[in-house]
């Protein structure tokens, strides 16, 4: 059995998609029951026809509410445990906190009363901050440097899950995804594929800064084999596509792309910014 939360959210609702219909092309996931049951967490009032429809089951909680993690986990022993829910964009500074650290404290609490076996937990680049440099990559190595409080929360939602393993209460790992892209993208990403259409993709300072990416399908195949492999126990991960990138190969891919492969016109043109813009958006940004 699976547990899925924040299941609308883009990754999990492409996780809830490929793990109903069994569509992993990873050798070491296609011993996958077909039959696996798959319980999806929702918010109150969001609608769950499209998960349903997929043939998975649907409740609705909030994780700031321990009885709603406790009825979510009910009955899954055994379970594995895909935590992918989140906010990132609150309305309040404290719901970064209220969320990400003390509703993950209360899921883990429920996935350890229920016996669910290993909770896949979903973290980010933030709790490492930024790079101190162009060029510079992290590894899973590298020391924490949270990027303002959402960084902070979820550096902190690591810890929470560091411990619950320390005290051999839960097998656990950690993946922190990086920038990612493919099918069912939330209206942000379109917004952004749209200013490139129009020449206004935004390039800070020449455009030669890395960005590490990941296709959305294979972040999913890394979660599954997170969840499988007896190794991954205790282990933190980056997935992410090979290399990185530049952000004007990001921009030129895309181009080429609505070009050759939807038939759009694209204007080829930039939304260029010097590089104090950066420090100005980080200025604003907290």
């Amino acid at each position: 059995m699976f547990l899925i939360t924040g299941s609308l959210g883009w990754l999990g609702k492409r996780l809830a998609r490929l793990l109903a219909a069994g569509d992993f092309t990873h050798p070491a996931l296609r011993s996958l029951p077909g039959d696996a049951k798959i319980r999806c967490l929702i918010l109150p009032g969001q609608d769950g026809a499209e998960l349903r429809a997929m043939g998975v089951e649907v409740v609705s909680g909030d994780l700031r509410n321990p009885a709603d993690c406790r009825a979510f986990c009910t009955g899954a022993e055994g379970a594995t445990l895909l935590h992918t829910a989140g906010v990132i964009h609150p309305a309040r500074v404290r719901e970064f906190f209220e969320i990400n650290v003390r509703g993950a404290e209360n899921l883990l609490e429920a996935a350890v009363d229920s016996g669910v076996t290993r909770v896949v937990a979903i973290s980010s680049n933030s709790p490492l901050g930024n790079n101190p440099h162009s060029d510079h990559l992290f590894d899973e190595e590298s020391p924490d440097h949270p990027y303002r409080n959402y960084g902070k929360s979820k550096m902190l939602m690591e810890q929470a899950v560091a411990r619950f393993r320390d005290q051999g209460r839960i097998e656990t790992v950690v993946i922190r995804p990086p920038w990612f892209y493919g099918p069912d993208q939330p209206p942000r990403q379109t917004l952004f594929f749209t200013m490139i259409k129009q020449g206004r993709g935004p390039v800070v300072g020449g455009g030669t800064n890395l960005r590490s990416m990941a296709y959305i399908d294979n972040l999913c195949q890394g979660v599954m084999l997170a969840a499988v492999t007896v190794s991954a126990a205790g282990q933190t991960y980056w997935i992410a596509d090979r290399r990185p990138y530049s952000m004007n190969e990001v921009l030129d891919t895309v181009e080429r792309l609505l070009e050759q492969e939807f038939h759009m016109t694209v204007a080829h043109q930039r939304l260029r910014l010097p590089g104090i813009a950066a420090e100005v958006a980080g200025v604003v940004d907290a």
